[in-house]
């Protein structure tokens, strides 16, 4: 959570967070807003049960969305109150009517977000993760992501499973694609199989190095440097770059995975005396005496990248330079 700027009026961290979505999201409602502040159902109704008293937001009408009131007029109204009940800190009070400019300049950038300007440049981490909080409590069809972390922390997961699984309940599509190493962490492989287990779909790339997020096909989150995520991002809203960004991750989808079929191949890849896996095992056979890729790897049941995958690692192991080769090899060391 940010620094707490709006102390000075007695407002707490978690109420100006409250505020500061609002602002952000004006005119929503508040269902689940404790998943997006991350707290429980009883703080998050006495948040906007005293923002309310405050001033800070207007009370939700039969329609339940919720207005944030103009952060210069709310601030000036608190700021006289204070005033008035400790007098002997009005020069403290009054210095901080720079909060004022900053929470107009979130609803100034709130205005430009929804008028959907062409690209706008995130600098911070706690900007862009409050960004994609946002987008992903708002996303209603479709969340498609490229991420090659190597594993999540326990804070990491419980941040972003209340949303994931929110979104998945909601009937929100997910797919994801993951890096094969992520899969040695154990937690992190348990949360994947959590997330393929309510719907979503995660396929496992060797490897990339492309990160982006994509939020209901019209915008696009992607790293100024990949490398180095914490130099910032930006958010694209514009027709043309965001229908790129998808193209190149259908790209990157078609060419990795399923994870549960990749998972399935671990699990059963324990090695024999040859010091190859049953599925190598199966593929040095098949490659020896199938006709075709298409036609071994439906003989495997496992995809056609999959199977050519494991035809490479047997060519290098053997120290084969074709396929004909690899079987006169493979059968001199009794491996078949």
């Amino acid at each position: 959570m940010r620094e707490n700027a709006m102390s000075v009026f007695g407002v707490s961290a978690q109420e100006e967070e409250t505020y500061r979505h609002f602002l952000r999201n004006p005119d929503t409602t508040a269902d689940d807003i404790h998943l997006l502040l991350h707290t429980t159902p009883e703080q998050a109704l006495q948040c906007l049960e005293r923002l309310q008293v405050l001033g800070l937001l207007h009370p939700a009408g039969k329609d339940r969305v919720i207005s944030p009131a103009d952060p210069e007029l709310a601030l000036t109204r608190l700021m006289d109150s204070r005033m008035h009940e400790l007098h002997q800190e009005l020069m403290r009070v009054t210095r901080s009517r720079h909060v004022v400019d900053g929470l107009r300049a979130e609803q100034e950038h709130a205005s430009r977000s929804y008028t959907h300007p062409g690209i706008e440049q995130l600098e911070s981490l706690a900007d862009i993760r409050n960004r994609i909080d946002d987008l992903a409590f708002f996303a209603r069809d479709e969340i498609l992501a490229v991420e090659p972390y190597r594993q999540l922390s326990a804070e990491n997961i419980a941040r972003s499973r209340p949303l994931d699984l929110r979104c998945l309940r909601r009937g929100v599509s997910i797919r994801n694609v993951v890096i094969r190493a992520v899969l040695d962490d154990q937690p992190t492989a348990d949360y994947l199989r959590e997330l393929v287990a309510h719907g979503a779909e995660i396929r496992v790339s060797d490897d990339t190095a492309e990160r982006m997020l994509v939020y209901d096909r019209s915008t696009a989150l992607v790293p100024l440097d990949p490398q180095n995520t914490s130099r910032g991002a930006l958010l694209a809203h514009k027709g043309g770059l965001v229908a790129n960004i998808i193209a190149l991750f259908e790209k990157i989808w078609d060419a990795s995975d399923d994870l549960t079929q990749v998972l399935k191949e671990r699990e059963n890849g324990v090695a024999d005396s040859s010091g190859l896996t049953e599925i190598e095992r199966r593929v040095l056979v098949s490659m020896c005496t199938a006709g075709k890729d298409e036609a071994g790897a439906r003989e495997l049941g496992v995809s056609v990248r999959t199977y050519r995958r494991h035809v490479a690692e047997l060519l290098q192991a053997l120290g084969a330079t074709n396929r004909a080769q690899a079987a006169l090899l493979a059968r001199e060391r009794g491996w078949i």
